[in-house]
């Protein structure tokens, strides 16, 4: 019986443990996620046109806030000029899609968005919401496009193809040591907790849908 209570009460030890190791890692993650501004772009649909024209609005949205982005120093100021110029990026969205000949409504908005896992570079960053830069092109029903806009590794990419280096210049100026070796792809420990990590966020989608139904 002792044996038996001794057993019982490491387990319930290692699995407290576990939670709150784990607690604190989500508490980590959610801290850098809000030093991240992401750009999502989203296709009518998943034709060959479509695609095509997603990435037409993506230079051209692109190419028009690059200049205004690259040197911002902080993410408040990042927030700031994307919200002034929410109606002249749907303007510039819009017009190239008349310059393709497709009459698509189209609309931007800076707000959170959920993301699935991804891979940029050398780093993974995992599923949940991240405040993004979200425009949807028609009926939003094709793939979607995505990068980092701050830290703007979005013009980097575009225009000189995304290192590993350039990648870790521009993470460590907003992230600290902590949080970018987070994300670092080869860190197999990452990738475990990432994974254990999804699995609470599907949970927690699933509680408040269920709450939500309840109301």
């Amino acid at each position: 019986m002792k044996k038996f209570t001794l057993i019982l009460t490491i387990s319930i030890l290692f699995i407290l443990s576990s939670v709150f190791y784990l607690q604190d890692i989500y508490k980590n993650r959610e801290a850098y996620k809000e030093k991240l501004i992401r750009f999502h772009v989203i296709a009518n649909s998943d034709s060959r046109e479509d695609q095509a024209l997603k990435l037409k609005v993506r230079d051209k949205i692109i190419a028009y806030l690059s200049p205004k982005l690259e040197k911002s120093q902080n993410i408040e100021e990042t927030k700031k000029i994307i919200k002034e110029n929410l109606k002249n990026i749907e303007n510039i969205a819009s017009q190239e899609i008349k310059n393709n000949e497709k009459d698509y409504t189209v609309s931007a908005n800076l707000g959170y968005s959920s993301f699935p896992t991804k891979k940029y570079s050398n780093i993974v960053l995992p599923a949940g919401k991240y405040k993004a830069l979200k425009v949807v092109i028609g009926e939003g029903k094709g793939k979607n496009w995505w990068c980092v806009m701050f830290p703007p590794l979005c013009f980097i990419d575009i225009n000189h193809g995304i290192t590993d280096k350039k990648t870790e210049k521009n993470l460590m100026k907003v992230l600290t040591k902590e949080e970018y070796k987070m994300i670092l792809v080869d860190n197999n420990e990452v990738k475990l907790k990432f994974k254990l990590l999804e699995i609470i966020e599907k949970i927690k989608n699933k509680h408040n849908h269920y709450l939500a139904k309840k109301k």
